[in-house]
């Protein structure tokens, strides 16, 4: 069965639709996922026989390929979001890039080898629904300004 997935970058400038079979999601700690995303680890889909289509702002999106690897990013120009790339052998689709809702869970952490230092026993890690130290009326404050309360010093991250 041939399922549609959508999504878009945080801006909303690039709008998209995958068409096809999801083959595997899989959350990759290797150092050049850790580092394109700025985490510990990429959470891709990956289809091989799916089409992707840019429904809005095909022009602004812009593919980087690291030199003699396989590696590739592609990402919004204007808010550098992640976005679908196509690859020789199909589609891979950050899962966070995705509106729909990513209806399988991952299939396997690979290059378990190159996690981060930090990245173990994180079920030990206190979780909140919101900002910690915020009161929830003022949750609705966006990411940039939530980083910039972190940065100075209002909110403690550690």
């Amino acid at each position: 069965m041939t399922r549609i997935v959508s999504g878009s970058c945080l801006c909303s400038a690039v709008t998209f639709e995958v068409s096809g079979k999801i083959d595997a999601f899989f959350l990759c700690h290797c150092s050049r996922c850790r580092k394109d995303t700025g985490s510990a680890h990429a959470s891709n889909l990956f289809a091989a026989d799916a089409t992707l289509t840019w429904l809005t702002g095909g022009n602004q999106v812009r593919t980087f390929r690291l030199p003699d690897t396989r590696h590739a990013k592609s990402f919004c120009s204007v808010c550098g979001s992640a976005l679908p790339t196509v690859e020789a052998k199909g589609v891979t689709i950050p899962a966070g890039s995705l509106d729909d809702i990513v209806a399988i869970r991952p299939d396997a952490h690979i290059f378990g080898a190159s996690r981060a230092a930090w990245d173990h026993d994180l079920d030990d890690v206190p979780v909140h629904d919101g900002l910690p130290g915020v009161p929830s009326s003022d949750w609705a404050v966006d990411n940039a300004t939530a980083h910039g309360l972190a940065v100075a010093g209002v909110m403690r991250l550690g």
